[in-house]
């Protein structure tokens, strides 16, 4: 009891000091912000990332009634947006007050709102940029012999406006966007769905202000990404943005009420028919003009296709909506997405949406009475219809005189055009088996067939002469053997089996995966996609790793000084070759030094991320760091490589080198499990008694292996690594090589190519084939 009453006292005196420390505190003072602060804060809420910086550009460009409005970008709008105009420019006088907040030649008076017609208003958006981006405005209204240049900075001008040469019209550029915002240029890393969101928008205006010329490209792009002229017909625009596989299914929808005591509204707008089909729903609405959002309409429409598409299928659905413009409360939203709130009554909101759905139930129940089906065409193949032209002209019942046969020794009986693997679904697949968890064979072979390289030519003559080299030194017979080859199987873990005509060949693997690779490297040179690393990889932990788990000497092992000073002179180097890496070769490191995106270099492919400390340690490697690795690695002197980052050809010859070789389909870190190669995944547990001796030595020959003593793990690892690998060969790799590769005149002479048996020979030897 003594005890429980000291503790109860210890609680009772330790509340009040508790509470005297609370009340001691004084509530915080409430005091004004700053007016930069505001503006900062006000700025972040208007321009969240680059593409709502380019909306309000081309928006202010359509108010100024621009017939052609051209976009560039580059890095995803962070570095650069230009936005350029044919429209009425803006006056000397308006200059310096054009970026201050809420300036405007709009509206005048808040009951404008009710009549407005022009897409901004509030004054906000060109403010909004000077605050978080450099802002740089030239400018050439009607009948000025010159234009004027300025250059604003939070809301003002940080010099008089300078005269200069210009074309009639705007030109904005904005720079640096988020300079002064770190934690929001973090989150802007991804520069390809930054730029894709950017050319998104611009089809979508591109396709309703049909009357205005658009264009949008990278910046040093030579071809834009979105390009359409004026137009007069609505179908031909959508058919210029976005293809002939969406404008052949297009269905014209039309309504309109006219009743003012239900709803007053006009609709038209086109919509995808039952036959097309699509993975991702593109619905582009515009009310009053403005491209908006409106979730209802968008819910309604989505029922009406889900009793006619194919599950999974998605719509094409662009419309037109215009209201009295007093029923239509465009103030809701700084960014004006959230425009759809209908100010009369819920009630006719329903009422315009359900008449909506209503014509585009009945049109799209119209068109779906006929169905058109894509028919696909086996063509026979070379050597089928050879023989059926003989057969059909030397037939007895046209003339007397016998067919003419293809002598047996010469005999192909197997075709290159047919796909690979198409014997798979006449194999009864092992339980557990990894074929299921590989991609689809159609996908892959869809993906290979129709994704090409880029058309456009390299912007840098080094490249082009890297690729001129290729294309002038490539071995015409064995381009031959690449195209029209079959692949039958893998001799062993580095040769193919591969057959061409009557001949069969043994074809290194490596070699053919490793050029295949930097021959695309150098045709995709600065238009890969990105693969995305789920953490974050530290350049100098690869690098360290790449130098000990090397062979190196024992003396050189052990010094860990002389590998940590090597893994930083390395991580340095690449840290400043980051924005060309990033540029050119899509290899992103981040400020931390670490690797988050490595490039597309084959669809459908990802290579040994076992290999990534090897690569990396590769691109660091200059002449200084392979010297001090010479010096302490004698007998490994040959087998450095570095990247020669002063000469430009050298340069990009030798990274696309670097990431050939780590796409290259090597054979997996852990031994193949066939064959002999199942001794390594043995466990190696010590003899405890001389017993176990006795026992070991009674089982030797009799081939039985305890349970316990294979590393399953570890196995089934090695087997899932190889089955891939093999089944990449043969569906991504040889299908890749008929449409890319051009082997090199080396190939004949190198073994790569190795002939090792033709038809002739083999019927000589059995008389049959």
């Amino acid at each position: 009891m003594a005890m429980e009453t000291n503790s109860g006292d210890c609680h009772a005196e330790s509340l009040p000091t508790m509470e005297e420390d609370f009340q001691s505190k004084e509530p915080p003072r409430i005091h004004r912000l700053d007016e930069s602060v505001v503006n900062r804060i006000a700025a972040g809420e208007v321009i969240q990332r680059p593409v709502s910086a380019v909306k309000e550009l081309v928006e202010n460009s359509l108010d100024a009634h621009s017939t052609s409005i051209n976009v560039i970008v580059k890095d995803g709008g962070l570095k650069l947006i230009q936005v350029s105009d044919d429209g009425h420019g803006i006056s000397y006088e308006d200059l310096p007050i054009l970026c201050e907040r809420h300036t405007t030649s709009k509206l005048s008076t808040f009951e404008d709102l009710q009549s407005i017609k022009s897409m901004g208003f509030r004054g906000e958006a060109l403010a909004s940029m000077t605050y978080v981006g450099h802002v740089t405005v030239t400018t050439i209204t009607k009948g000025q012999l010159h234009g004027y240049r300025v250059s604003y900075r939070d809301g003002a001008m940080e010099h008089e406006p300078k005269a200069c040469a210009a074309v009639k019209g705007t030109q904005i550029m904005v720079e640096n966007l988020f300079y002064n915002m770190i934690a929001r240029r973090k989150t802007l890393q991804n520069s390809a769905d930054d730029y894709s969101k950017i050319v998104d928008l611009l089809s979508r205006f591109a396709i309703h202000h049909m009357h205005v010329g658009f264009s949008c490209r990278k910046h040093g792009a030579a071809r834009a990404d979105v390009h359409a002229v004026a137009t007069s017909s609505r179908a031909d625009a959508i058919r210029s943005v976005y293809g002939m596989s969406v404008a052949r299914s297009l269905i014209k929808v039309e309504t309109s009420d006219n009743d003012p005591s239900s709803s007053v509204f006009k609709m038209d707008g086109f919509i995808s028919d039952s036959n097309y089909v699509a993975k991702k729903i593109t619905m582009v609405l515009f009310i009053n003009d403005r491209l908006v959002e409106c979730t209802p309409l968008k819910r309604a429409i989505e029922i009406v296709y889900a009793a006619t598409l194919p599950k999974a299928s998605k719509p094409f659905i662009y419309m037109s909506v215009i209201l009295p413009p007093e029923q239509v409360d465009v103030n809701v939203h700084p960014t004006k997405r959230e425009l759809c709130r209908i100010k009369v009554s819920l009630l006719n909101q329903e009422v315009i949406i359900d008449k909506i759905q209503s014509v585009v139930e009945s049109k799209l129940r119209n068109s779906n009475e006929v169905r058109t089906f894509q028919e696909q065409i086996v063509e026979p193949s070379p050597s089928r219809s050879m023989a059926m032209d003989k057969d059909s002209d030397f037939s007895p019942s046209s003339s007397g005189f016998k067919s003419q046969k293809i002598p047996v020794h010469k005999m192909v009986r197997t075709d290159s055009s047919d796909p690979a693997g198409r014997l798979h679904a006449y194999m009864q697949a092992k339980p557990g088996g990894t074929l299921e968890k590989n991609p689809s064979l159609a996908a892959v072979r869809s993906s290979v067939r129709q994704r090409r390289n880029p058309k456009e030519a390299a912007d840098l003559t080094s490249i082009q002469e890297l690729i001129d080299e290729i294309d002038s030194n490539f071995h015409s017979g064995l381009l031959d053997v690449v195209r029209h080859c079959t692949y039958i199987g893998m001799a062993d873990d580095v040769f193919a089996l591969l057959q061409h005509d009557t001949h069969l060949y043994l074809a290194n693997v490596v070699n053919l995966s490793k050029e295949l690779m930097y021959q695309q490297v150098l045709r995709r040179f600065s238009h890969f996609n990105a693969i995305q690393l789920s953490e974050p990889a530290p350049l100098s932990e690869l690098i360290m790793l790449a130098l000990k788990e090397d062979n190196l000497d024992t003396e050189f092992h052990e010094n860990d000084d002389l590998i940590e000073k090597i893994a930083e002179m390395n991580t340095q180097l690449l840290k400043q070759k980051t924005e060309m890496l990033e540029e050119y070769f899509s290899i992103h490191i981040d400020m931390h030094g670490n690797l988050s995106r490595l490039p597309v270099v084959l669809d459908q492919y990802t290579p040994d991320m076992d290999r990534v400390p090897e690569f990396v340690l590769c691109l660091g490697n200059d002449e200084l760091s392979v010297s001090a690795l010479k010096r302490m690695s004698s007998h490994c002197s040959q087998t450095w490589k570095h990247v020669d980052w002063e000469d430009e050809k050298n340069c990009f010859q030798s990274i696309s080198a670097a990431i050939g070789n780590f796409y290259a389909m090597h054979p997996p870190m852990l031994p193949n499990p066939s064959g002999g190669g199942l001794q390594f995944f043995k466990k190696r547990e010590p003899l405890r008694n001389p017993e176990d001796e006795e026992n070991k030595s009674d089982n030797i020959g009799e081939g039985a292996v305890r349970e316990n003593e294979v590393d399953h793990e570890l196995l089934s690892e090695a087997e899932t690594a190889w089955a891939q690998r093999e089944w990449s060969i043969q569906h991504v790799l040889f299908p890749s090589m008929r449409l890319f590769l051009k082997p090199t005149t080396s190939m004949a002479t190198n073994g790569t190519f190795v002939r090792v048996a033709s038809l002739e020979k083999l019927y000589k030897i059995f008389e049959r084939c």
